[in-house]
């Protein structure tokens, strides 16, 4: 009887022993978790749709928004963020090279052609000689607002120079003056100037739709799609291919393509 005891005993612990082991590996399955950083509209968005795709994977999405360009990447390279979706690959390796950061793209995502706007003209002819136009003041944005104003028949820029500037202007036949401003406050002073090229992503936020309100708009062949970044390391973490898989399944596309109706357009 004492055996049977023992023996009975012994398969209770061995049984908890299981039981709690099961129950540690499912704990560590259910606490991975992604920080990823990303600017309100459509990165935000987009990654809301993300997380319950994720989350059947044992994957919980954590979504922190930045209004700016620069911090996202910054508490990337300090390990505050595992990921971050906001940018585009040529604003990247400037960050990277004016910074020292070692801030790598491993997947495209989307095209936010950028946009001319206005709130006092509704075509560019309306343009009249010295008026003021604003642009973003960071080198990869601001060219390719002067690409769009060039490709609109307003500038014409010195050639062979790969991240053009104001200063690569030498042509201007309306004599049009330049503003350049941090992107986030440009839709903000759009009142303040004749017009102003504007990342799509501002745009939304101030209630602008790039197909309904821009008087011009950046082709869709642009090379700026938007992507998704880590640190040099960690582009084979098992969680971030996870997430590039959830990105740039036919879920999102469908999603990208119905909510933003061709204003935000897929780039996968």
């Amino acid at each position: 009887m004492f055996k049977k005891v023992l023996s009975l005993c012994g398969l209770v612990a061995i049984l908890a022993f299981s039981g709690c082991g099961d129950s540690k590996e499912t704990s560590q399955v259910s606490e991975a978790k992604i920080i990823i950083g990303a600017t309100p509209e459509p990165h935000a968005v987009i990654l809301q749709e993300v997380a319950p795709m994720l989350q059947k994977e044992g994957i919980v999405l954590e979504i922190k928004e930045f209004t700016d360009y620069v911090t996202p990447n910054l508490s990337l390279d300090d390990g505050s963020l595992d990921v971050n979706f906001f940018q585009h690959k040529p604003y990247l390796d400037s960050f990277n090279k004016e910074r020292g950061t070692k801030l790598v793209s491993i997947a495209n995502i989307h095209l936010e052609p950028m946009g001319v706007y206005s709130s006092k003209i509704k075509s560019l002819d309306e343009l009249k000689e010295g008026d003021l136009v604003s642009l973003p003041n960071d080198p990869s944005n601001g060219a390719r607002a002067l690409r769009i104003l060039e490709a609109n028949g307003l500038i014409k820029l010195k050639e062979g120079v790969e991240l053009v500037s104001v200063q690569d202007i030498i042509e201007n036949p309306k004599k049009l003056n330049f503003k350049e401003m941090d992107a986030p406050q440009l839709a903000r002073a759009l009142s303040d100037v004749s017009i102003s090229v504007i990342n799509t992503n501002f745009a939304l936020l101030a209630g602008l739709n790039p197909l309904n309100d821009a008087i011009a708009l950046e082709s869709k062949d642009s090379p700026f799609a938007n992507i998704v970044v880590v640190k040099e390391g960690n582009e084979n973490d098992p969680r971030i291919q996870k997430l590039v898989q959830a990105l740039q399944s036919q879920e999102i596309k469908d999603f990208i393509l119905n909510h933003y109706k061709g204003a935000i357009l897929p780039s996968f």
